[in-house]
């Protein structure tokens, strides 16, 4: 699936929870009602193309607008928008290419609400996968973790390495 961490942790920020902001949205939301209307963004039908700028862009105006902006509805809010977009691009994928397995992987697979409505999936025949709970690290972590253990194995970059999103590890 893709990663959308970073827009939690950027909501999290704006609302002054801090960082990981994925757990803390979660809890936040939980407190909250989904009452604030936010923008899904989505490119045409022919692609399963999106974006959570228009999101994040709308949460930072709103709380900079309304200061006294009820923060766990502005959480349980963006966490149901996010949530509703992801699942319809995962329902076009599922008419486009007749799959019946999702897998629900990374850091955010732990929001319990993201979890509990891509269970919603089942209903539909569809076979949904998602890590135990204690298996639901950030990305960061295990890139950490891989690098210790290369660290201690001994092996080195030098300082040129540059980003590449497929290094083989």
């Amino acid at each position: 699936m893709m990663q959308y961490g970073e827009a939690f942790d950027k909501v999290a920020r704006v609302v002054g929870l801090g960082y990981p902001g994925g757990p803390k949205v979660d809890n936040l939301a939980k407190q909250g009602s989904p009452n604030i209307e936010l923008p899904k963004t989505h490119f045409n039908d022919d692609t399963l193309d999106f974006s959570f700028s228009g999101i994040k862009t709308a949460v930072i105006n709103i709380n900079h607008k309304i200061p006294d902006i009820n923060k766990a509805d502005l959480c349980a809010s963006f966490q149901k928008t996010v949530t509703e977009t992801l699942l319809e691009n995962v329902e076009k994928a599922i008419q486009k290419t007749n799959i019946k397995t999702v897998v629900l992987a990374g850091g955010v697979s732990s929001n319990s609400y993201i979890r509990k409505e891509f269970l919603e999936l089942r209903k539909k025949q569809i076979k949904v996968y998602m890590p135990d709970l204690k298996l639901c690290t950030d990305n960061a972590a295990m890139i950490a973790s891989a690098g210790y253990y290369n660290y201690i194995n001994g092996k080195r970059d030098t300082l040129d390495l540059n980003a590449v999103p497929n290094l083989k590890l």
